[in-house]
């Protein structure tokens, strides 16, 4: 009997040891996290600390791909629970058709609560003006921080990434935003070993960016893997198009090709939308989102740099609005 305790007991018969006694080499889990395994970890992690450390948070939601991958993760940290915070978009006017139709949907279909800015309500009452280069992504800052007030929002979620931007890349994954919804560069609080700090004084709030480690690619394989459903602009499809810096524009009411620009029809696809009059598409094939990835990783350029052109205005565009409130 004590014999065959012995035997029961010892570390031998639980094969609890990470080594083979025979090798000497460690042994090799069943399964080990991927990449996007640690990732979507660390995502829903920075989720359900920032919505148990903040008193009325809320998720920017587009449409675009992104803020669809960073909801995808907010449904799963909450999961069988709804999602409890408020979606919400700052509407510029210019946004494509099919992107504001699969917002609608989405939001009806997880039962989400959406609120909407709209930068036209502040054009029609005259406290914001029309560009004379006719975008408005730039003039999202204010209806922004106008929400964040008029909801007493302490914390938003975005879906901005350090690999699409420069001045994006300077932030930490939870950005403080002073009284006056501004951002200070210099004022950013250290993040060691992944430690978020949302603490904020009364008027202040924070931005959180789940995303922050991911990179485009990560998105797309992410996106693959889990069988999400995307607004079909992201896939090649035929459209009128114009050339202008470089970029194809769609032909739209609020993009329409000057004397000199001839339309064309070609099969493209968008890497990221938002403006119409300011958001370019690339030629492209990829009609899934394997293929996609496969288009993604063999490219050398940021989606923002490809197919943004308020972002080609200055070296620091970006930064001077996020500085502003922008996202």
């Amino acid at each position: 009997m004590t014999t065959t305790l012995e035997h029961q007991t010892s570390p031998a018969a639980y094969d609890i040891s990470p080594f083979d006694e025979r090798h000497e080499q460690p042994r090799q889990l069943e399964r080990r996290l991927t990449q996007l395994d640690a990732l979507e970890a660390e995502s829903i992690l920075i989720i359900r600390e920032i919505a148990a450390e903040l008193e009325r948070p809320a998720l920017l939601f587009s449409g675009g791909k992104d803020s669809v991958v960073m909801l995808h993760l907010a449904a799963k940290a909450f999961w069988p629970a709804p999602i409890p915070f408020p979606v919400l978009h700052v509407d510029t006017g210019h946004n494509f058709p099919e992107v504001l139709a699969y917002r609608d949907a989405t939001v009806e279909r997880l039962g989400l609560r959406l609120e909407v800015a709209r930068v036209q309500d502040y054009l029609d009452d005259g406290r914001l003006r029309e560009r004379s280069d006719g975008t408005r992504n730039a003039l999202q800052t204010l209806p922004l921080l106008d929400a964040i007030n008029e909801h007493r929002f302490d914390g938003v979620f975005g879906g901005g990434r350090r690999d699409e931007e420069k001045a994006r890349a300077k932030e930490r994954i939870v950005s403080l935003r002073d009284e006056f919804g501004q951002w200070d560069p210099r004022n950013q609080r250290p993040e060691l070993w992944n430690l978020v700090n949302a603490r904020h004084r009364p008027g202040e709030h924070m931005r959180v960016f789940p995303l922050s480690n991911w990179t485009e690619l990560d998105v797309w394989r992410y996106i693959e893997r889990e069988r999400i459903a995307l607004p079909e602009l992201y896939y090649a499809h035929l459209r009128e198009v114009f050339r202008r810096d470089n970029m194809w524009y769609a032909v739209g009411p609020v993009s329409q090709p000057r004397a000199s620009e001839t339309v064309e029809i070609r099969t493209v696809r968008y890497r990221t939308v938002g403006d119409m009059s300011c958001t370019g598409a690339v030629e492209s094939d990829a009609a899934t989102a394997a293929e996609v990835v496969l288009e993604v990783a063999a490219t050398t350029i940021t989606e923002r740099g490809a197919t943004r052109g308020d972002d080609r205005l200055s070296e620091a565009a970006m930064e001077d609005r996020k500085k502003e409130g922008y996202f």
